[in-house]
């Protein structure tokens, strides 16, 4: 084991639990522990806030998958993932204030929450939880494969033992915290990962000898790698564009993202986070990919995308720098797992659970069952991760276009059209999984665009149909309740 790089990081790992530890305090003393633990008593300010958005939405993706394909496609995926430049301000602007307020006035601790009561529907609340489940388990089973990839690289242990280290750590950590620790140690993740990439895109310039030759290394050895249709010619127009959807204005519907929407302070807080989101998330987005492009001069002939970053970082970097590098992708990792799991874990314990099998549990109660909920949803996951794919990064985008398909319409239309009701909620959400999920298995990037492109218009033509169509209907059932 390479002690000089390890040793950053164990530093980092203990700053991480030290946080967990003191958040554990007030899980213990919170005169409601669901509202700790699964949304840290809505207390973010504005910069916390901006880094848990990022370190939430930057993960094994951003700083594995995304710099692996970047290397094996060259500078069209660079702009592919720029479309990610607007994900907070997107978010933001339009949740913003109305979720925020919204959220308050149901009393809502989670996304479901919030569905539940604007369109007071058992149908809408089951379906959201069992999509949170079905889909987030993917994305986890990607970032578990990404802690556990990093961690083999720099210890030279074997996969499985590098994944169990990397799974229990995470485990403990949030089971422990909660959302309050979750947030916290965001914060500190996004100034890693921010620092990260700023020192590895450095020393990756400097090791190709300049961004002149490092572009004329790159042409040498396929002119498509300095293209925006990519070394295989598969990154068209339309298919980039619908990129903007995905990773873009898509984010809207993600309950990870969307959580965050509603757990700051004020308003305040909120217009800070917009600023910074969005400058951080372009810096890092811009910088890890051109990593990935750059590092293909640097270090040719790497077969396994993921092990790009880790590897091109021992390379380029004196051992205690690379450390320190290296504790950007654990950083995003750690903090997308963390949410990940505090938000599936929610779904099941607070959306399941306490609303229709035990209503009236105790405090106590609902600790026991929210911590050995966490416990066994990891230990499945980690299961799901032994036999890992080579590119992570498509595990990632397959769970945001299902959860995106799924939750939009509901989300958008639940705050903004008061016509929008339960059926058109319903009808949208199972046509937008259904159809998500064909379409990815049996028709993937139909007429040249990214598979989430037609679920969501689809979902979002059923949803304004049946909505309208059944609009007498929900006046007739609420006259009905009125007598």
């Amino acid at each position: 084991m390479n002690w000089s790089v390890i040793t950053p990081l164990v530093i980092f790992l203990l700053i991480i639990f030290a946080v967990g530890f003191w958040s554990h305090k007030f899980v213990l003393k919170s005169h409601s522990f669901l509202e700790e633990y699964f949304l840290g008593e809505r207390q973010m300010g504005g910069f916390i806030l901006a880094m848990t958005m990022v370190a939430t939405y930057g993960s094994a993706s951003s700083f594995i998958g995304g710099p692996g394909v970047a290397y094996t496609k060259g500078l069209g995926w660079v702009l592919l993932a720029m479309a990610q430049l607007a994900t907070g301000y997107f978010t933001l602007m339009v949740l913003g204030k109305k979720f925020a307020i919204m959220a308050r006035k149901y009393k809502a601790i989670t996304l479901i929450d919030f569905l539940k009561e604007r369109y007071q529907s058992k149908t809408v609340v089951l379906l959201s939880a069992a999509s949170i489940v079905i889909f987030l388990f993917s994305s986890m089973t990607a970032q578990w494969i990404g802690g556990a990839r990093l961690v083999e690289s720099l210890t030279g242990l074997p996969y499985t033992a590098a994944l169990l280290i990397f799974a229990f750590s995470v485990l403990i950590f949030v089971i422990i915290g909660g959302f309050r620790a979750v947030a916290l140690t965001d914060a500190v993740q996004g100034v890693v990962m921010f620092a990260g990439t700023l020192i590895l895109l450095i020393a990756t310039i400097k090791a190709g000898g300049g961004i002149p030759k490092i572009i004329s290394d790159l042409a040498a050895e396929n002119p498509k790698l300095i293209s925006p249709f990519g070394a295989d010619g598969t990154l068209t127009p339309s298919y980039v564009s619908s990129y903007w959807i995905l990773v873009g204005i898509g984010v809207i519907g993600l309950p990870q993202i969307t959580v965050r929407a509603m757990s700051y302070k004020n308003s305040k807080a909120m217009h800070s986070a917009i600023i910074i989101g969005t400058i951080v998330v372009g810096f890092i987005m811009l910088g890890m990919h051109l990593i990935g492009v750059f590092a293909r001069p640097v270090m040719p002939g790497i077969e396994i995308g993921d092990t790009v970053m880790p590897l091109l970082s021992m390379k380029v970097l004196p051992p205690f720098a690379a450390g320190i590098v290296l504790a950007a992708p654990m950083a995003a990792i750690m903090s997308t797992v963390d949410a990940l799991l505090i938000l599936v874990s929610s779904a099941i314990v607070k959306d399941v659970y306490i609303n229709y099998i035990k209503p009236n549990a105790s405090n106590a109660h609902v600790k026991k069952i929210s911590f050995s909920v966490t416990a066994v949803i990891g230990i499945i996951v980690i299961l799901l991760s032994l036999s890992p794919p080579n590119l992570i990064i498509w595990l990632n985008l397959f769970s945001f276009g299902g959860l995106e398909s799924v939750f939009i319409w509901p989300v958008i239309f639940g705050l903004y059209w008061a016509k929008g009701n339960k059926y058109g909620a319903v009808a949208s959400m199972v046509i937008g999984m259904i159809s998500y999920i064909i379409l990815d298995r049996f028709y993937p990037n139909a007429f040249g665009m990214h598979t989430v492109v037609l679920p969501i218009i689809i979902s979002m033509l059923v949803f304004v149909a049946v909505s309208l169509f059944t609009q007498r209907r929900i006046s007739l059932e609420n006259t009905y309740q009125r007598f």
